[in-house]
């Protein structure tokens, strides 16, 4: 072959691997990317998905768009995500119901954790909260129980869904509280908080923040909360630890993408969201949320998904039987 053919060969191949994966991963993001949630609209994921993908579409230039997509412990989003591009046009608003609990409770989950995931950046994590209606009558814990035990049965629960970190919670506080309660499950928080307000259940276990609300309107009252310690948001409302409970538990956010997405694209986005949750309005509605933020590398994040599965794995078991 001419020298000046081979020559043509390799500039043309050298051209070829500009425009490989590296050189797009450069120019991330070109199009708009989807951030998956799944719960319906309105349940703490959903809040603070919305709110990062605003502040993400102003910091890369595109159009961050979330898309719900509810069902099955969340294994649903979960799986649609494993099974996405990994170009990084596809995150999750990842959280511990389909990462930490699914794979336990659904031994088919279609999906590791861990290796079938870039996990990308540890967003915070909010706990969860035991709220009853006023028209339960019971103003406290002592009252709640007491009510419980002579009622064995009767009083429903509502959960966020079959498997979800309520459901598995509040097994969790029955069996210490030697009490029986009725698990009704939902398709997310948002139709739970309804039904909650309109008087169809009068308990429900769910995340603090999207609940702050009715509190303060008079239409819930917190019985207690699942932190080490009393929360900011809440202060006047004990821990299940202060109560007598060997019960902790927090949701942890993150953004997750399929295993394999470019190293490049990886640390935009970390970037990116390192600079959203340091401004001072994300900041503050965290705070108004109870949402508590920790520094967390991409590995160690990886690290904290695979020891909470493990960690909740009892739980979950315990739920199931």
């Amino acid at each position: 072959m001419p020298a000046t053919s081979r020559l043509t060969i390799a500039i043309l191949a050298a051209g070829l691997a500009m425009t490989g994966p590296a050189a797009f991963a450069a120019d991330y993001p070109e199009r708009p990317v989807r951030i998956l949630v799944s719960f319906p609209p309105g349940g703490s994921s959903d809040l603070v998905a919305r709110l990062l993908a605003e502040k993400l579409s102003g910091e890369l230039g595109q159009q961050f768009v979330v898309e719900n997509k509810p069902g099955a412990a969340g294994t649903v989003a979960a799986t649609e995500l494993k099974n996405a591009a990994n170009d990084g046009y596809t995150l999750m608003l990842s959280n511990l119901t389909p990462f930490s609990v699914a794979p336990t409770r659904f031994p088919d989950t279609p999906y590791d954790p861990v290796e079938d995931f870039t996990h990308i950046a540890y967003i915070g994590a909010v706990h969860l909260g035991m709220f009853a209606s006023p028209e339960l009558g019971t103003p406290d814990m002592a009252a709640f129980t007491e009510k419980a035990k002579a009622e064995p049965g009767v009083l429903d629960f509502g959960s966020s869904g079959v498997g979800s970190w309520g459901h598995v919670f509040a097994v969790a506080f029955a069996n210490e509280a030697g009490v029986e309660l009725s698990h009704i499950p939902y398709k997310g928080s948002g139709p739970m908080r309804l039904d909650f307000r309109a008087g169809v259940i009068p308990v429900i276990f769910d995340a603090v923040p999207q609940n702050l609300p009715n509190v303060a309107e008079g239409n819930a009252i917190p019985l207690a909360v699942s932190a080490t310690e009393r929360l900011a948001t809440l202060p006047d409302t004990p821990t299940f630890v202060e109560l007598g409970y060997d019960i902790v538990a927090e949701n942890w956010l993150g953004i997750s993408a399929p295993a394999g997405i470019d190293a490049k694209i990886t640390g935009t986005l970390q970037e990116a969201l390192a600079t959203a949750l340091q401004s001072d309005d994300v900041v503050k509605q965290f705070d108004t949320w109870g949402i508590v933020r920790s520094d967390m590398s991409s590995e160690a994040f990886a690290d904290y998904v695979a020891a909470s599965a493990e960690s909740w794995a009892p739980l979950v078991k315990q739920a199931s039987e």
